[in-house]
């Protein structure tokens, strides 16, 4: 069973400008897709206990569950999504810890809206108008990632 993670970041940007930030070496850069230049993956499950995807859209929906069971719903023109999908045994000690240090480069570099949800289902991480919030706290303290993203 795999854990997936999704990174959406608002606005009319270049899925090119993303990959060069998710990748933690030059080597591990997502590939472009041979039939669709606007989506990139790379498999980096033995290094970083994911795979990931790099693509972008329009007239998005996103939705999920918020810390106090409300459902918290987005809806940006544009958008780059980043997917990082985990097998459930490299979940605790590569997928998650790795993830969130890719997601930690991409939200420094990068200044539009941002969610990070987990499984479709459950939002993690929120940034409006600049201002960053995590959300579900016994998560970010459950993996030990506290200090991997601040507000």
């Amino acid at each position: 069973m795999a854990v997936e993670f999704r990174l959406t970041l608002a606005g009319d940007l270049p899925p090119e400008h993303v990959v060069d930030l998710v990748a933690a070496e030059p080597a591990e850069r997502p590939r472009p897709s041979a039939t669709n230049l606007r989506l990139f993956s790379a498999r980096h499950y033995e290094t970083r206990g994911y795979a990931l995807t790099v693509s972008s859209g329009s007239q998005g929906y996103f939705d999920a569950e918020a810390d106090d069971g409300a459902r918290w719903e987005w809806e940006p023109e544009t958008y780059v999504d980043i997917d990082f999908s985990m097998r459930a045994d490299d979940v605790v000690d590569k997928g998650i810890p790795n993830m969130m240090k890719a997601v930690a480069r991409v939200l420094a570099a990068r200044q539009e809206d941002a969610a990070l949800v987990q499984n479709g289902n459950w939002l993690l991480l929120t940034r409006t108008a600049g201002e960053l919030r995590r959300h579900r706290p016994t998560w970010w303290s459950h993996y030990g990632i506290d200090d991997l993203i601040t507000p």
